[in-house]
């Protein structure tokens, strides 16, 4: 090893004694790429397991019988030194003729041709970017050849191993069954939700209704949800989120199975220990569903500005082609009464509205009705003087930052199985827990 990175510099040094200057950037490389090589030497010899002993000549097979060694049986692997040649011993069993290879499972690397330093970068690169651009990243920053395929398929496993781990503790959360963190008492938990759409290939949407009455769907609703903490406001009573406290749940899936999901992560973060716990959300019915079954403790906010927008709706409804009435009629029925918590007032107003018009009519009642069901959600005043937030501006850039910047890029089309890999492996690593799978998995090895 030495060696060879000396013969190099003797080569370097030489080289600028020549020409007088020095290309820097190739010498670093050339020196990566020696370095590299001396790695993958020295870790063949540590990759060549030799023959077992007379007392190690069989293994337990999974049907219960004795598997028997044959042979010493060489595999490449990809690590993060370039290729290493793997010879271990392989063992078959002659009652239901299953070869297996035990160092395969004390390495990780059982049926993969990369190392798990290798399957840690492609999934960190896949969560992160396109898969094509993950496999430049590789290249350029770590020196390591892989195709655009291997770093989605490594992604997506990595990701759907990490999915079924959740599951299992979603399934022990609502069996009261998933340990409680234990520290000091929460000032202000707070839960938020939304949903975004995700473009998918055609058999995910096969018999699915789009937004356009007639027209097929082309999307798929992703779920999300963020847990953060509050302990502060400023000198104008505003709140202030805790710094790095958010946290994020999500998935392509039905509202029962969010609503165990997000109640996991909120479980996980201390909800039960929380002095304050508040969930903001705009007005869907999924929502609030799910609110009454897993939060029903919980102090509940439309967001502010989304309730702003269906009082805009009726000002565009009623002056659809004069701007300057809209807002004067927002500036009577906003600030006079949404914003001040009169709901009621402002629900009667909006009936109090006669039209000829039958659609513009039902519009407005629809309306009138969305904010009678939200009346109490929607005491702002009343939820400032406790310096509570009023708006889900967290999930509304979480749905753009987590889902948006990585699954909703021009010319992409997931499936849901996929895109569900990719944004369970997203929030791992945002939430800080991606390390701790690859610690579980290290622990498992040594197990």
């Amino acid at each position: 090893m030495a060696r060879e990175v000396d013969q190099l510099l003797r080569v370097i040094f030489q080289g600028r004694r020549k020409t007088g200057r020095l290309d820097l950037e190739a010498v670093e490389m050339a020196i990566r790429s020696a370095m590299h090589r001396a790695g993958a030497a020295a870790l063949s010899e540590l990759l060549e397991f030799p023959a077992p002993t007379n007392a190690q000549r069989t293994v337990a097979c999974a049907c219960g019988q004795l598997a028997g060694y044959r042979e010493l049986r060489c595999k490449p692997v990809l690590t993060a030194v370039g290729p290493v040649p793997v010879s271990r011993p392989y063992y078959l069993c002659p009652h239901c003729h299953t070869g297996q290879f035990p160092v395969d499972v004390e390495l990780d690397i059982e049926r993969t041709e990369f190392s798990p330093g290798v399957r840690r970068m492609q999934a960190l690169v896949g969560q992160q970017v396109p898969f094509d651009s993950g496999r430049e990243q590789l290249k350029v920053l770590a020196g390591l050849e892989v195709t655009t395929k291997s770093v989605e398929r490594t992604a997506e496993t990595i990701g759907g191993d990490i999915a079924q781990q959740e599951q299992q503790q979603i399934q022990r959360a609502v069996q009261l069954d998933l340990p409680l963190p234990v520290g000091p008492p929460i000032p202000i938990l707070y839960v938020q939700m939304d949903g975004t759409g995700v473009p998918v290939v055609k058999q995910e949407t096969l018999g699915r209704q789009g937004k356009i009455a007639g027209q097929p769907a082309h999307t798929r609703e992703a779920k999300l949800g963020c847990v953060f903490t509050q302990s502060t406001w400023d000198q104008e009573g505003f709140a202030i989120r805790d710094p790095d406290s958010t946290t994020y749940t999500g998935a392509i899936e039905t509202a029962v199975e969010f609503g165990k999901r997000i109640y996991r992560e909120a479980l996980k973060r201390g909800w039960r220990w929380a002095k304050k716990k508040v969930v903001i959300g705009d007005g869907a019915e999924w929502i609030w569903n799910l609110v009454a079954e897993h939060f029903p403790e919980a102090i509940q906010i439309v967001d502010l500005y989304h309730a702003r927008q269906h009082l805009w709706e009726v000002a565009r409804q009623l002056y659809p082609q004069e701007k300057n009435q809209q807002k004067t009629w927002m500036k009577i029925h906003q600030k006079r009464l949404l914003d001040k918590g009169k709901i009621e007032k402002l629900v009667r107003a909006l009936r109090a509205i006669e039209t000829t018009n039958l659609p513009m009519a039902e519009k407005i009642r629809a309306e009138a009705d969305y904010f009678a069901r939200n009346a109490e959600r929607m005491r702002y005043p009343k939820f400032r003087r406790q310096h509570l937030f009023v708006g889900s501006g967290v999930i509304e850039a979480g749905c753009k930052t987590v889902i948006g910047s990585r699954l909703k890029q021009s010319g992409m089309f997931w499936t849901v199985r996929g895109a569900n890999a990719i944004l369970t492996l997203r929030c791992s690593h945002l939430n800080g827990r991606f390390e701790d799978y690859w610690e579980g998995r290290r622990a498992a090895q040594a197990a």
